[in-house]
């Protein structure tokens, strides 16, 4: 058994072999080990845990110990666990994944920060190797004609490419030639016109306005005289092919005495050059015609010191007099204006260009700053750094592809030294257009081992020192690069001097990016050799420049660009026996051809393995996706443009089923797991990436771009190019195909089989959120190819006519329409609706039929032009012919309801706009039954479930999801009140009735108001009515007839007392009084802010309506709500009489007062409260004894002593008048005397007997009545105070108290005798009886009646009273009758008594009377 060789460097107290938690689903490590660990702290560990993992998920891992060892030297390579996502619709999810995915391609680091200090890795390869990273796609042979011309030179030659016009040149003496090397027959374009020998030719951009828009490039030629310029007008024909035509411009300077051998130009016209004579750097400026002080040419010399060469060189006086030094290379930085030049002696000198005409050098770095640079960056001795190096070439590193490195300088070596240029000003000011003033070595890159590692060593871990030793590009004699990192050089065979080999190197992106998410981030690079058989004059980049993003954070993120251009970065090199076309391969390419030479099945996963290991699992399962999809192989051999072999696709579909990997639960710590929790497995994740890749240049571009063409009139263009648009809608097809092809054997598209392999109700859990991931990608897809069919669509239709029929509003959308929004977002397919509807009305002013239109756009684009969608442009076909005023009525009729018959078929896919429109034409065509049934109908669609409806019942809870449910009807229900409004704005300007018959007004009055009325929507009629009563409409709300209006007012009675008496007055209408007194006697209890004597009145309607029968309630109930209301009453005006007796009481503070305001002015208390809070404590007696009555309260002995407290009280507060009468008067005062105190005693005595109906309890005569009697006496209140000595008894009988009862009173408390009555005090008494008796008696007599008589205990009780007044005859009665007078009355109605008194023996001798 082999075992891995235990890894390197291991962290102690790392115990690699402790069990972990076997879960399935386990994403992170146990809690514990979480917390002792830190994440990351020991990266062998983790990734043999991480790997072990993916065993876990069925993931076909390798099994070979080299590749187990090799996994276990990485991290875990998916992407990132992403957060929980909240629940959303499939294209807000798909969406979500591809802005992440397109995201993590944007992160790719820039070139600084792995290209740093000193590296030497690289993964060489053979040229025919699967892994090369470049290959030789194409020879392109020396016309024979070139050949013959140029055998004929006398003087010199020259040859170079125009790689991006794929033309060629060469210089034969004083001859220029040029050709199209890609074509098999070309024809010579020739300029033959110069005098002199041609010494430098270069292509430049022309300055703009200068010359004629046709001229596309200048064409500067040096001779030996003059420099002088023809314009070139390149084009691009149909075929791809590209043909120039040359124009002579007449623009020239003389150059006599310093031969010009290097020539650029810089992007905005600039030409520079430079002689063999001097290092300096010279400016051809021209212009369009010449100035009064400028001719059309100048030569322009911008650093001259004539001293200088008076002063020796510091290289001179080191190494002695050389030759002249003199620029052999010039390369421009247009990002930063900034000009190198490299002289003969390794010299760069920067140079800052300014508009228009300035030059300044700024830097100047000798080979002896280089060497000082180098010294201090190796801590050894190199012996390809030494002063015998020779700097060959030099390129620029735009600020676009990074902030800090600005050129990349090549040593005779083959060693490539980055620099970077820095100034104070450009720190402090944050701009890359400073002028820089210093530059310093940042990294140096040595050529690759001339020892080759095996691969897994160098894909398993770097090596901890670079090998600076190795001579294996000792002979570079020419080197370029070109963005992001491709560096072509040009070595020269150690045994034949006159033929190259081409090295050729990238940066491996994959690596990189994979390294930046595993913490190993270095400066990968893979490089191969090419043999070109010769020695090569000039090398050109034949496509465009690469650039990932426009900044440097991802910029040379190669992967995530792999499928924008299937042919990837190709080179042209000339040598002198043909153009030969170099291609940079994709990891696409890579990959299919590895596993195209895997041999077997085992070969394969060793393969998968290692780009595993290098590249990341996501990143290899996304390769075999795209091969899968028949990417890749693209400049291979015989085959086309994506085409791939049926073995190397079926093994990448195996590798992408077999090695996708399984959804994964994120550990919970108890909480419970849903699917928005479940992180996709990578298959989704290489899905995802893949597609976002496919797109990413439509993604968050703009659809459309407004301008004016050359006229002036409106031009409407694509901002991305039809073609691409087409590119990337069939390589998403050919993705959909792919997985619809294979469905059945793709984990999360196979639907219920992958839910019977689940095993526990996790993996069930993370079967469902696959699927749904993987669905929302494929709804996605759906969205893209339709989407782009709909935008080729809209280009093909005139897309200027459509725009100007848009509104201003739909315009603006238009203008920042952009395919991230059209492809998944609501507010982009709206819009997309809108521009079909468009569409589909110009094809019908051109005199299209509707149909044939909208079923060619469902067949391009269904989701934007639906079934429905064409069952409402015929709706809208129908309304727009019955708006013609050449119809008559009954076919305008007829086609209205036509058109609502198919409105209402397809009322559920009805847009805001749609809906809006057709009730507009409605309503001018008075159409207002159909408007609002269309309303109604839709309301209806919207809601299916009436959920609005439960939300209402439920009282509209905040934060409901219901609500916006509820919403989408009342928009639909506000067409309705704008319908009404105009339906009774045109019926109040014309009659109803004419001639006895209804108008037509009248007629669709009462039809559209018979919609309304006969509406089951209950929402509807609920938002109708509280609409009226925003109108102020309420007694059209008062004669409605629906069982709808009752629940209304109910449901607002009880949040508002002017809604409730509303209702009461709905009842009341109709004669339901017994519900009015219900709604009125809820109210007066309600919470609201209701002033006590509102509440009152409330109460007293109340009990009015409860008074009266109503049909249909029973007189139980109406009497147990009588009692109710009565109770509540009494209860109310208690709380009344506090409320105002307190607001005047001066025993309160005003503050206490108004507290006391607040509580008992509103809602009515309990009878307890208003007892022990108020009442009792303010001492008000008589309302206690009223709260006694109420509360059928029946303590004889506190009620007894209630009323004792009145009595005194009512006396002291009497007394308290009177004295300050008397006071006032004394001061000359004339005011109304105050009442006696027994005429305010007998008030409240009446008012309390009144109010408590009289109640034995409350109102005890036998206790009170001898109270009162006693006061009388007591506190003088008879003849002595100007009263009726009777009063008392008056008092009693006036309140309806029998005279029996009365008088059976007197009679006990003239037997008792206790005080005050006795002795003398015995005559009052006598006399209330004879008072008492004497009112009976004549009571008796009045009425006239047989059967009218006393009983006998009368007849005794005056004739006792009689032998006292004869036995006491001398005695005063002070207050009262003199005692005479008082005898002589008793003696009378002794009499009349006797005359009145039954008989006992009559009685029993008769029998009856």
């Amino acid at each position: 058994m082999a075992f891995p060789q235990t890894p390197s460097h291991s962290l102690p107290g790392a115990f690699l072999h402790t069990p972990a938690v076997a879960s399935r689903y386990s994403a992170q490590q146990d809690p514990v080990r979480r917390r002792l660990f830190q994440p990351g702290s020991n990266p062998n560990a983790q990734a043999a845990g991480t790997f072990s993992r993916n065993q876990g998920l069925g993931l076909n891992a390798p099994t070979q110990a080299g590749e187990e060892q090799a996994a276990r030297g990485l991290q875990n390579q998916n992407i990132p666990p992403m957060p929980p996502m909240p629940p959303l619709p499939p294209l807000a999810k798909a969406s979500f994944y591809i802005n992440n995915a397109l995201s993590k391609d944007g992160e790719y680091p820039q070139l600084d920060s792995y290209c740093r200090q000193i590296s030497s890795d690289y993964d060489l390869t053979r040229d025919d190797s699967p892994w090369a990273p470049f290959q030789k796609t194409n020879m392109y042979p020396i016309p024979q004609n070139v050949l013959e011309q140029y055998n004929r030179a006398e003087v010199s030659t020259m040859m170079g490419l125009f790689a991006e016009l794929n033309h060629a040149w060469v210089t034969i003496d004083n001859c220029l030639y040029l050709w199209d090397y890609t074509h098999p027959n070309p024809e010579l374009i020739g300029y033959e016109d110069s005098t002199t020998s041609i010494t430098a030719v270069k292509l430049v951009a022309p300055k703009p306005g200068v010359f004629n828009k046709v001229i596309t490039h200048i064409l500067a030629v040096a001779t030996n005289s003059e420099i002088f310029l023809l314009g070139v007008a390149a084009k691009t024909a149909p075929s791809g092919a590209k043909t120039i035509e040359l124009y002579g411009t007449k623009m020239s300077i003389n150059v006599r005495g310093d031969q010009a051998r290097v020539i650029a130009g810089s992007a905005d016209g600039r030409i520079f050059f430079a002689g063999v004579l001097d290092d300096d750097v010279y400016e051809l400026k021209y212009q369009q015609e010449e100035k009064w002080f400028s001719n059309r040419t100048e030569k322009l010399h911008h650093y001259h010191r004539p001293w200088i060469a008076s002063v020796p060189k510091p290289s001179q006086i080191l190494w002695g007099r050389t030759a002249e030094e003199h620029v052999i290379d010039i390369v421009i930085d247009d990002s930063r204006n900034l000009l190198y030049s490299l002289t003969n002696t390794s010299t760069v000198r920067t140079y800052h260009m300014e508009a228009p005409n300035r030059l300044d050098k700024v830097i100047e770095k000798t080979k002896e700053h280089f060497l000082r640079d180098i010294a201090h960056v190796l801590s050894v001795t190199s012996p390809l750094l030494n002063e015998r190096i020779k700097i060959e070439s030099i390129s620029p590193i735009s600020a676009a592809e990074d902030s800090k490195l600005h050129l990349m300088a090549l040593t005779d070596t083959g060693c490539r030294l980055f620099m970077s240029a820095t100034s104070t000003a450009s720190y402090m000011l944050n701009s890359s257009t400073q002028a820089p003033q210093s530059m310093q070595l940042q990294a140096i890159k040595f050529p690759p081992s001339e020892q080759q590692r095996p691969r897994m060593s160098r894909f398993g871990g770097s090596t901890e020192y670079p090998d600076i030793q190795s001579r294996s590009l000792e002979r570079s004699r020419r080197g370029i690069r070109f963005a992001p990192g491709y560096f072509l050089d040009f070595v020269t065979r150690p045994d034949q001097h006159n033929v190259d080999l081409l090295f050729v190197s990238a940066p491996d992106s994959g690596r990189i990016h994979n390294g930046r998410q595993t913490g190993s981030l270095r400066y990968y690079e893979h490089a191969n050799w090419i043999e070109i058989g010769s020695k090569a004059e000039d090398i050109g980049l034949v496509t465009k420049p690469f650039a990932a993003t426009n900044q440097p954070q991802g910029f040379g993120n190669e992967l995530a660009v792999q499928f924008d251009d299937p042919n990837g970065s190709e080179f042209a090199i000339l040598t002198n026996t043909g153009i030969h076309l170099v291609r940079r391969r994709r990891l696409v390419d890579i990959f299919a051809s590895v596993i195209r030479a895997a041999a077997g099945d085992e070969g394969v996963k060793a393969e998968v393995s290692k780009f595993r290991s290098a590249y990341g699992h996501a990143e290899t399962i996304t390769a075999a996706l795209a091969v899968a999809c028949r990417q890749g192989d693209n400049g291979r051999p015989g085959l086309g443009r994506g085409a791939i072999d049926q073995a190397t696709q079926d093994r990448a579909k195996q590798v992408y089923i077999n090695f996708g990997g399984h959804p994964r639960m994120p550990e919970q710590d108890g909480q419970p797991t849903t699917v928005e929790m479940v992180q996709p497995s990578t298959r989704h994740s290489a899905l995802a990436l893949y597609l976002s890749r496919l797109i990413r240049k439509l993604w968050r571009s703009k659809v459309i771009q407004v301008g004016t063409d050359a006229g002036g009139a409106l031009s409407i263009t694509s901002v991305v190019p039809t073609g691409k648009l087409k590119d990337a809608q069939g390589s998403v097809e050919g993705l959909r195909s792919f997985l619809d092809a294979n469905r059945a054997f793709i984990q999360g598209l196979s639907g219920p089989a992958d839910l019977q392999r689940a095993g526990s109700k996790q993996e069930e859990l993370g079967f469902q959120g696959e699927h749904q991931a993987m669905r929302a990608l494929e709804t996605l897809m759906t969205g893209i190819t339709e989407g782009i069919s709909f935008v080729t669509t809209l280009f093909e239709e005139r897309v200027t006519d459509i725009f100007t029929r848009l509104d201003e509003t739909s315009r603006q959308q238009l203008r920042d329409l952009t395919y991230e929004q059209l492809f998944s977002q609501d507010s982009g397919k709206e819009l997309a609706k809108v521009l079909v509807k468009a569409i589909v009305n110009r094809n019908i002013e051109n005199g299209s039929n509707v149909e044939t239109v909208a079923d060619a756009l469902r067949r391009k684009c269904g989701s934007f032009c639906s079934p429905d969608d064409v069952v409402i442009f015929k709706a809208q076909e129908q309304l727009k012919r019955a708006s013609e005023p050449s119809l008559n009525p009954n076919t305008s009729r007829t086609l209205l309801h036509e058109s609502l018959r198919l409105f209402q078929k397809v009322a559920k896919s009805l847009t805001q706009v749609n809906l809006e429109s057709a009730i507009d034409q409605y309503i001018s065509l008075r159409y207002y039954a159909g408007a609002i049934q269309l309303c109604l109908v839709v309301a209806g669609e919207k809601d299916r479930g009436n959920a609005a409806l439960t939300w209402v019942n439920d009282g509209k809870p905040a934060g409901d999801p219901r609500a916006k449910l509820f919403d989408e009807r009342k928009i639909c229900y506000s067409l309705i009140h704008r319908v009404l409004q105009d339906l009774d704005a045109a019926s109040s300007r014309e009659p109803e009735m004419i001639d006895g018959k209804p108008t037509l007004i009248a007629t669709k009055r009462a039809e559209a108001y018979d919609v309304v009325s006969t509406s089951s929507d209950e929402v509807f009629h609920f938002d109708l009515y509280e609409w009226y009563l925003q109108q102020g409409w309420t007694d059209r709300l008062l004669h409605i007839e629906s069982p709808y209006v009752t629940t209304f007012l109910r449901r607002l009675g009880a949040k508002d007392p002017d809604h409730a008496d509303l209702l009461c007055r709905f009842y009341t209408m109709r004669k339901q009084y017994f519900l009015a007194a219900k709604v009125q006697a809820d109210l007066a209890e309600s919470e609201f802010p209701i002033s006590i004597k509102e509440r009152l009145t409330l109460l007293s309607k109340a009990k009015t309506n409860a008074s009266v029968t109503t049909t249909g309630v029973s007189r139980q109930e109406q009497q147990l709500l009588n009692h109710q209301v009565t109770e509540l009453l009494e209860v109310a005006h208690i709380q009344d009489d506090l409320l105002e007796r307190l607001k005047v009481d001066a025993r309160l503070d005003e503050q206490r007062r108004q507290e006391i305001v607040e509580i008992l002015d509103g809602k009515i208390q309990s009878i307890s409260d208003l007892y022990n809070g108020f009442a009792d404590q303010a001492g008000y007696h008589d309302l206690c004894l009223l709260i006694y009555h109420v509360a059928d309260f029946r303590n004889a002995t506190t009620i007894t002593q209630t009323w004792s407290n009145l009595i005194e009280q009512v006396h002291d507060q009497v007394a308290a008048k009177w004295e300050a009468y008397n006071a006032e008067r004394k001061h000359g005062e004339h005011l109304d005397p105050p009442a006696y105190p027994y005429e305010e005693l007998v008030g409240r005595i009446q008012e309390i007997c009144h109010r408590s109906s009289n109640d034995s309890f409350i109102f005890p005569v036998p206790t009170l009545l001898p109270e009162i009697c006693k006061y009388s006496y007591q506190q003088a209140q008879d003849g002595r105070s100007n009263a009726d000595v009777n009063w008392p008894v008056i008092v009693f009988l006036n309140l309806g108290v029998s005279y029996d009862l009365v008088l059976r009173v007197l009679e006990q408390m003239y037997e008792a005798q206790e005080v005050p009555f006795r002795g003398a005090g015995r005559v009052r008494i006598i006399e209330w009886i004879v008072c008492v008796t004497s009112q009976w008696v004549r009571e008796l007599n009045r009425s006239g009646r047989p059967e009218a008589r006393l009983e006998a205990w009368v007849g005794d009780l005056i004739l006792e009273c009689e032998n006292w007044l004869s036995t006491n005859s001398q005695i005063n009665n002070p207050g009262g009758a003199d005692i005479r007078d008082i005898t002589r009355a008793v003696k009378e109605i002794r009499r009349a008594v006797d005359g009145l008194v039954v008989s006992p023996v009559l009685n029993r001798s008769m029998g009856f009377y």
